[in-house]
């Protein structure tokens, strides 16, 4: 992997910050990397670890080589709209937009675009993650080592099938939350505020948890599983409704 690779990160949420500090433990400089968000308010921990940061997702696309699209799944339609006339075929676009199809982003990005889709979970913050991607009709084999390379200190990296990915994000991506002893061990942090760090509002992993708290343990894991997948697809038939408008 080219040392001097560009990475950049629009969204400035955990599972950016997960992946920028695995991508970190690589061969990345912190000054190869940026961040955009609208606000400051998640960007402070970036500066942190030496990473620049901006509010301008345009700047971020011009100055990278490969772009992580970590926003919310409504707001990938907007996102992609704003910065398409700046994606050029040098570009590498990975969304960890969960529910967002890969014909999804092809239909906003410009023609022969590369797009991945990638589903990574909150143990990229202590580099025990499980992340699986799947690639566009135009990434090819090469960008599959590449993005493999970039990652491989998050945790396990595989390429699947994208059929897999809604029930990765419900089994692995919504899972840990069901029960991260690692991350629990050495983030020091309370229970219920790793929690709340894996659900976003709305989101798979907050459909799961309610399906658990209605039942037993054990059928309520299998339901919660269901549960979020089923979520994961829906989001991606909302994102798909939202790039038609």
């Amino acid at each position: 992997m080219d040392s001097q690779l560009k990475i950049g990160f629009i969204g400035a949420g955990n599972m950016a910050f997960g992946i920028a500090k695995g991508i970190l433990s690589g061969n990345v400089l912190p000054a190869n990397v940026k961040v955009s968000a609208p606000s400051s308010r998640n960007l402070g921990r970036f500066q942190e670890l030496g990473i620049a940061v901006t509010h301008s997702n345009i700047e971020v696309v011009c100055g990278s080589d490969v772009v992580f699209v970590a926003v919310k799944p409504h707001l990938v339609p907007l996102v992609l709209k704003e910065v398409t006339q700046h994606v050029t075929d040098r570009h590498m676009i990975v969304s960890v937009a969960a529910g967002v199809t890969l014909a999804t982003l092809e239909e906003l990005l410009p023609e022969n675009s590369v797009a991945i889709r990638l589903m990574p979970n909150l143990p990229c913050l202590v580099q025990e993650g499980a992340l699986l991607f799947a690639r566009g009709s135009h990434a090819k084999q090469e960008d599959s080592a590449l993005l493999r390379s970039l990652l491989h200190r998050c945790g396990l990296v595989e390429e699947g099938p994208e059929a897999w990915i809604d029930i990765h994000t419900g089994l692995s991506g919504s899972g840990v939350a069901f029960g991260a002893g690692r991350l629990l061990r050495d983030s020091g942090k309370h229970p219920a505020q790793l929690r709340s760090e894996v659900c976003t509002p709305g989101g798979t992993t907050i459909y799961g948890l309610h399906t658990l708290e209605q039942g037993g343990v054990r059928a309520s894991t299998m339901s919660a599983v269901e549960s979020a997948t089923e979520r994961a697809r829906e989001l991606g038939r909302k994102s798909t409704a939202g790039s038609r408008k």
